[in-house]
């Protein structure tokens, strides 16, 4: 059995494992990184609780960070909704059958995700040339590096890519052991205070989109908790526009980070959940870019998978 077939069966026996949700009960998940601020707003102040009481359902929150563990676990029945995934996962689970319908964007930030780099003589892409860079393979960040060296007229063989998660990647290129890292969010601000330069961003190279998805039978059994749903979420956002000092108070506490550190993130994020002609190109491109990398086995119809509600 082959490494990637070996990791899906192991997620999808944990996922299976999971209580499967039923009429009476909602699981979404909870996913705080980067800086999902909507999500720790929602969260804390229990907004989702309080808009299903009245129907005595009961809203769980499973923390299932990785996109892969979402969509093995939306099709195992076990959540209803994937509250924040990357546009990678979302194509990589409609590839393989997953029944997903994307409602709603849950940001987008091009300037959170960078390649980063601690050599002096490392100024620019191009100077990448022959060198080890780390990053998660697969994803966002992949797909950013790739962008970028193709602007550059360089191919990904110019570059020694190294897999690596995140923390992995920045402590590897904090202690000389890689040249360049790719790193997001809180990774990425650390990393910089740590030494660490911006070398590029995603800035007119990559969007890096995250959508709210919702299970296909639940969305065509259930079309108005759905619409509940982006109601509480929009609830949220009009929170963080009102009481911005809360809602950074709150993150801080849930993450781990400074006030100021969420402060000085959080404008690098586009929270509008409006579905924009925009974020679909952006995921056609996502699309080729893993078709091309040999990381999608067959293409979907990205326009089919957007059910936006509003």
């Amino acid at each position: 059995m082959s490494i990637r077939k070996s990791l899906w069966a192991l997620i999808a026996l944990a996922v299976f494992a999971l209580p499967a949700a039923g009429a009476d009960k909602i699981a979404l998940t909870y996913v705080k990184a980067p800086l999902n601020v909507p999500s720790i707003v929602e969260r804390k102040l229990e907004l989702f609780e309080k808009a299903f009481a009245s129907e005595g359902i009961t809203v769980t929150y499973p923390e299932i960070t990785a996109g892969p563990a979402q969509t093995q676990a939306m099709a195992a029945g076990s959540i209803q909704f994937a509250n924040c995934l990357g546009g990678t996962s979302a194509l990589l689970a409609a590839a393989a059958g997953v029944d997903l319908r994307i409602i709603a964007v849950y940001s987008r930030a091009p300037e959170a995700f960078v390649l980063l780099a601690r050599d002096e003589a490392v100024t620019s892409v191009a100077d990448l040339k022959g060198r080890k860079v780390a990053g998660p393979k697969g994803t966002v960040l992949h797909q950013l590096l790739a962008t970028a060296l193709d602007r550059e007229g360089m191919k990904a063989e110019d570059v020694q890519f190294l897999s690596m998660g995140l923390p992995e990647g920045v402590a590897a290129l904090l202690s000389g052991n890689v040249d360049a890292a790719l790193a997001a969010g809180p990774a990425a601000y650390k990393a910089q205070e740590a030494g660490a330069r911006v070398v590029v961003d995603g800035r007119g190279l990559v969007d890096a989109t995250t959508v709210i998805a919702v299970a296909g039978p639940f969305l065509e059994s259930h079309p108005d908790r759905v619409a509940r749903f982006l109601e509480v979420h929009r609830q949220a956002l009009d929170f963080m526009r009102e009481n911005e000092a809360e809602a950074f108070a709150l993150t801080a506490e849930e993450t781990g980070l400074s006030v100021e550190a969420v402060a000085a993130m959080f404008p690098l994020y586009d929270f509008d959940p409006t579905l924009r002609p925009s974020d679909v190109e952006e995921l056609k491109r996502t699309q080729d870019f893993l078709l091309a990398n040999g990381l999608m086995e067959r293409a979907v119809d990205v326009d089919a998978l957007f059910a936006p509600l509003q």
